[in-house]
């Protein structure tokens, strides 16, 4: 996924053929609603602050992925409290909502 806002360098016809070409996707807010990437914008600047100005330049690729996947497996998604989630993790939160019963009745959790 690709993550940007509606500047003309994003909507840029041979920029979309590169990034479906690499096989990505692009995430882009509606024109005129800045919201709708809010929580996408909130992470990559915790992603930045938080991992890469620290750890930036990585010796290679690998360990770059590595790090990042450490990053949101181990510490973003488990352990990091969010503000828009009631200052709970993205985990915890999951948990308190698939343990509710409007979310059980949902077909794709077996309701």
């Amino acid at each position: 996924m690709v993550h940007t806002d509606r500047g003309p360098q994003f909507m840029n016809d041979r920029y979309n053929a590169l990034i479906k070409r690499k096989g990505a996707f692009i995430s882009m807010s509606r024109g005129g609603n800045p919201y709708d990437n809010a929580v996408m914008e909130a992470f990559i600047k915790s992603l930045k602050s938080e991992l890469v100005d620290k750890k930036h330049p990585f010796k290679t690729r690998e360990i770059a992925r590595k790090e990042v996947f450490e990053y949101i497996e181990m510490f973003y998604n488990p352990i990091r409290l969010h503000s828009a989630l009631g200052y709970k993790s993205p985990i915890e939160f999951e948990k308190m909502h698939f343990n509710s019963s409007i979310y059980s009745m949902c077909p794709v959790n077996g309701g």
